[in-house]
């Protein structure tokens, strides 16, 4: 009788996981940098996860060097990613593959100068102290505005620092100024203010953008996943495009969004509109998955090289893209 009863629980436990999607669900660790973005009100509602049947943890980073490491040692399979490091990492043989373009990145990432030190004009910042997360878009950008107004190194003081060390060093009155993202960059804003986003550089020739990389082996094994992935992503990205005077303070995603981000509403209102957030037509355009993103990977890379911040870069970048999912996913 006890050999029956065993047998007959072993056979329902079977059928059980058999029927129940929750047994058969896969863990996937996504790594992301908790900055406002429309698709954190779909993470906050579960739509990724019952989209792609994953059992999702959302990890998050403080830098794109993190990001690489991470996945390098295999801890993720897919992250968010920006411009920068991920030039760095594949001019440094990271396998992965960027596959989907989260966002243009414009006032959402600033160099906020601190009240009372002194800066009014670009000229006002040599000898000064300005902190940025190293090997970020940021950097990028802080770089290229360097560039941009005929400023170097030597003029002044570049300090590496996490966004949670430039939050504490501010409040110290440690450094003069910082080239930021959300929601540190609101805070500094408080005794700050702006000089130049990451928008007004791109448009001078240092473009940036955050995007998402997955690893290869796991895409190859995961297109039906990274595709629901996707449409997800898209269609959150265009309700907000098409929408954004409905994406009120008052609204359940900006709330869902600042309740996941220990943000109030209203400041999300205005982060979310520092950024332009590409749909799934625009994904596979010439400017993105098209060509374009190879191109500034190649250009990035190529001035990483010659701020000595990598070794070599490569010849070309194409490699890294894939836009095959992201053309599958736009497809009616």
């Amino acid at each position: 009788m006890n050999r029956l009863m065993n047998a007959l629980l072993a056979g329902a436990t079977i059928s059980l996981a058999l029927l129940s999607p929750a047994w058969a669900q896969q863990k996937v660790i996504i790594g992301n940098f908790g900055d406002p973005a429309p698709y954190e009100a779909a993470s906050a509602d579960g739509r990724f996860q019952k989209a792609t049947g994953w059992n999702i943890e959302w990890r998050k980073f403080n830098s794109g060097a993190e990001v690489n490491a991470a996945m390098a040692s295999g801890a993720i399979v897919i992250s968010e990613l920006g411009s920068v490091p991920l030039a760095a990492g594949a001019s440094q043989g990271v396998d992965y593959q960027l596959f989907l373009i989260g966002k243009a990145i414009g006032a959402s990432e600033s160099l906020i100068v601190r009240n009372g030190a002194g800066i009014d004009k670009p000229a006002d910042l040599k000898g000064k102290k300005i902190a940025v997360p190293v090997g970020s878009t940021a950097h990028f950008s802080l770089m290229g505005a360097l560039k941009m107004w005929n400023l170097g190194d030597k003029d002044v003081q570049v300090i590496g620092m996490s966004p949670p060390e430039i939050g504490a060093a501010w409040s110290q009155n440690a450094i003069d100024a910082a080239f930021i993202w959300e929601p540190v960059q609101g805070k500094l804003r408080e005794n700050g203010k702006l000089m130049v986003t990451a928008g007004d550089v791109g448009k001078a020739g240092y473009p940036t953008f955050n995007g998402w990389v997955v690893n290869t082996k796991f895409a190859q094994e995961n297109r039906a996943g990274l595709v629901a992935f996707i449409k997800v992503m898209n269609e959150v990205n265009e309700d907000y495009t098409a929408n954004k005077a409905k994406w009120t303070a008052d609204s359940a995603p900006v709330k869902a969004i600042a309740t996941r981000l220990g943000s109030t509403p209203a400041a999300i209102v205005a982060d979310l509109d520092g950024a332009v957030y590409p749909g799934g037509k625009d994904q596979v355009t010439a400017e993105w998955l098209g060509g374009g993103a190879a191109k500034f990977m190649k250009s990035t890379a190529d001035f990483l090289k010659g701020a000595g911040r990598i070794t070599a870069a490569a010849d070309s970048y194409t490699k890294y893209v894939n836009a095959d999912l992201a053309k599958a996913a736009a497809a009616k």
